[in-house]
């Protein structure tokens, strides 16, 4: 998944912790090749080739994800949208410098998931070069699903952290709490907090994963579908809820909706979080860290 991934677990045995390892390490790339829009096997790639053309009858697991996904971009009003993957036509990130405003411009009429018909198992995505993007939610959801997986093999103590995206499924074995450090935005190197997690997931929408700086300012890598630009407003947001897919998407949208309306979505949500406006304003509900 383009990132550093670590589980750490407690199990009564070697063998079995070896058996446990291969089976989440399996499921984690199972899910990468179901849903990378890199790879041409993917089920995205199957979906992003027929646009335009016919529409896709896709199984169980991809239609929760779209459902999930419709839910998020209704709940945003319209910011949280998985068709704004067609953006990476436009930016590269790792050039070191912005695209020019034309390459963005007709990217933009592909984008918009209320041009997507969706009709549960049916999908078409009506135009031409449209294309879908899990990457907003995949890593999440393998998250959560690799905890779900340790505790049916019988695993109760343990933390998955797949690239940032935490997910907790009960405390240490002695009841302590993992502590989970947030890098600050603006100085990666340092520690903004440090925050205690018995359960359920962790996950940070911020800068510092793809921080470039062009013409004397910095951008992120969460991109606005209404202008196909950086979210501006917001350096960082963590939120901590029950599941990854939650916790992610609540902080990506915060992310978008900038810093007053991020501030008021968050607040609106009833999740712990930990928010850094583009003014280094902090903003946190999670109490005393340690």
């Amino acid at each position: 998944m383009s990132c550093e991934n670590e589980i750490q677990f407690f199990s009564s045995g070697s063998l079995r912790a070896q058996q446990v390892a291969e089976s989440v390490i399996a499921e984690i790339r199972r899910i990468e090749q179901r849903f990378s829009r890199y790879r041409d096997d993917s089920v995205t790639s199957t979906i992003n080739r027929a646009a335009g053309c016919r529409e896709i009858r896709v199984d169980t697991e991809t239609a929760t994800l779209l459902d999930y996904a419709a839910t998020c971009n209704s709940q945003s009003g319209g910011l949280f949208d998985i068709t704004s993957g067609v953006l990476r036509h436009a930016w590269n990130f790792s050039a070191g410098k912005a695209p020019k405003q034309e390459s963005i411009l007709p990217l933009l009429g592909l984008m918009g998931w209320n041009k997507v018909i969706w009709d549960r198992p049916r999908l078409f995505l009506p135009l031409s070069g449209m294309e879908l993007d899990f990457g907003g939610i995949g890593k999440e959801y393998a998250a959560d699903r690799t905890a779900d997986l340790c505790l049916e093999l019988g695993i109760r103590h343990g933390l998955v952290n797949l690239g940032g995206d935490l997910c907790a499924f009960g405390p240490q074995p002695d009841g302590k709490p993992w502590l989970v450090g947030i890098r600050h935005p603006a100085h990666p190197d340092l520690l903004l907090a440090r925050i205690p997690l018995y359960s359920g997931a962790l996950a940070t929408s911020c800068y510092y994963a793809h921080r470039n700086e062009f013409n004397g300012r910095y951008h992120g890598h969460i991109l606005d579908p209404r202008t196909g630009w950086p979210a501006e407003g917001m350096q960082s947001v963590t939120v901590h809820a029950p599941n990854c897919l939650t916790a992610g998407s609540v902080s990506t949208i915060a992310m978008l909706k900038g810093a007053q309306g991020g501030l008021d979505w968050l607040q609106k949500a009833a999740l712990p979080y930990l928010a850094v406006t583009k003014q280094d304003e902090e903003h946190n509900t999670f109490g005393t860290f340690q």
